[in-house]
C-alpha cells in the first residue's frame, strides 16, 4: 500500500484486489499513531463567508495535498475566547501545525510547547507571519490613479483596529504625499473607515460621494473588492457612472472582482503564494526566518474597466 520497493509487482496485485473486494480504507489515526504524524494540518480563520479567507483555505488544501497532507478548517468568528478554543480542539485532534489568521482583537496566543503556528495576513508581534504586502500594495493602486491624472481621491479604509487596514491606509498617505507641491494633500474628508464587506463600502461610497460635484472625488480607493463593489452601487445609486466621472479601485483581486460591469480594477494579493509559502514552511519543506522577519509578498495591479482620466471640472 506505500509501494515499498520490496514488494513484487504480483504481490502488489494481489492485495490491491483484496482491498477493492473488501472496501478496506486505511485508519489515518492508526496511522499517525504509528507514524507520530498525524499528516494534519490546522487553519483558523475570523469569518468564512468573506471570499478572502475562502479563497486562502482552498489554496492551502491544495497546497497541503501536494506534500501528502490534509487540512481541519474552523472558525474563529473574530473573537479571541473562540480563537483560542478552535486552536485548543486542534491540539487535541494532535495536528502537526497550525496556520491561523488571527482575530483583531488584541490577545496573545497560547499554545502547547513544540506545536508549531504561522500567523497568515494579520501580523502579530512574537509569532512569525506571512501576509501580503498592504503598504506597497495600496500604494501601487492610488500611483495607478494618480497616473491617470486624479488628485482628488478619495479612500476607504478598514476597521481602525486591523492591522491590516492600518497598513493599507499608510499606503494610500504615502502615495498622496506625491502631489503634497500641488496643495492637494489627503484630507480628511476624503477617506472613510468602514468594515471590508459590501454594504460598509456602499455606506462608505455614499458618505464620500453625496456632495457638490466640484468636492467629491473623481476616483475612489477601496480596501477591499467588497468594499469597491459596494462604492460602485453607491455611484450607481447617484447616477455618477463608472469611469467617465468616478475611477474606483479595490483591494484583494477575489474572483468577484472580474465578475462585476463593468470590470473592477483591483490590487491583487498573491494569495496562492501565501498559503503555499505557509505550508511548506509548517511541515520545514521552507527554512524559517526569524521571528522579527515577516515574509511580505508583493501586490499586483490588475487592471479591469473602472479607471479612467478624470473629467475637467
Amino acid at each position: 500500500m506505500n509501494d515499498h520497493p520490496s514488494v513484487t509487482d504480483e504481490l502488489r496485485a494481489r492485495v490491491r484486489g483484496i482491498i477493492e473486494e473488501l472496501g478496506y480504507l486505511p485508519d489515518p489515526s492508526a496511522r499517525s499513531m504509528r507514524g507520530k504524524v498525524s499528516r494534519l494540518i490546522g487553519i483558523v480563520i475570523p469569518d468564512l463567508t468573506n471570499p478572502f479567507f475562502s479563497e486562502l483555505v482552498q489554496s492551502a488544501e491544495q497546497a497541503a495535498a501536494n506534500h501528502g497532507y490534509n487540512i481541519i478548517v474552523m472558525t474563529s468568528f473574530d473573537h479571541a475566547a473562540k480563537e483560542a478554543d478552535r486552536i485548543g480542539q486542534l491540539t487535541s485532534r494532535k495536528v502537526d501545525g497550525i496556520i491561523l489568521v488571527p482575530c483583531n482583537d488584541f490577545h496573545t496566543i497560547k499554545l502547547p510547547k513544540g506545536l508549531p503556528i504561522i500567523v497568515v495576513d494579520r501580523l502579530m508581534p512574537g509569532y512569525f507571519g506571512i501576509a501580503a504586502d498592504h503598504r506597497n500594495g495600496v500604494r501601487l493602486g492610488v500611483e495607478h490613479l494618480l497616473k491617470l491624472g486624479h488628485r482628488r481621491i478619495g479612500f476607504i479604509s478598514g476597521p481602525k483596529h486591523s492591522v491590516p487596514a492600518k497598513d493599507r491606509l499608510r499606503g494610500y498617505l504615502d502615495a498622496m504625499e506625491q502631489i503634497q507641491g500641488d496643495g492637494q494633500l489627503a484630507s480628511p474628508s476624503l477617506i472613510a473607515e468602514a468594515a471590508f464587506d459590501y454594504e460598509s463600502g456602499r455606506l462608505a461610497g455614499n458618505y464620500l460621494l453625496a456632495r457638490a460635484r466640484h468636492e467629491r472625488p473623481t476616483a475612489i480607493f477601496a480596501s477591499s473588492d467588497q468594499q469597491a463593489i459596494g462604492c460602485m452601487r453607491a455611484a450607481h445609486d447617484l447616477g455618477i457612472p463608472i469611469p467617465a466621472a468616478l475611477s474606483v479601485v479595490g483591494f484583494d483581486g477575489i474572483p468577484l472582482s472580474s465578475m462585476t460591469t463593468p470590470r473592477l480594477t483591483t490590487v491583487k494579493q498573491p494569495i496562492q503564494r501565501i498559503a503555499a509559502a505557509a505550508v511548506a514552511i509548517l511541515l520545514n519543506k521552507q527554512p524559517l526566518p526569524g521571528l522579527d522577519d515577516p515574509i511580505l509578498l508583493a501586490c499586483e495591479i490588475s487592471e479591469g474597466e473602472t479607471t479612467s482620466a478624470p473629467q475637467p471640472d
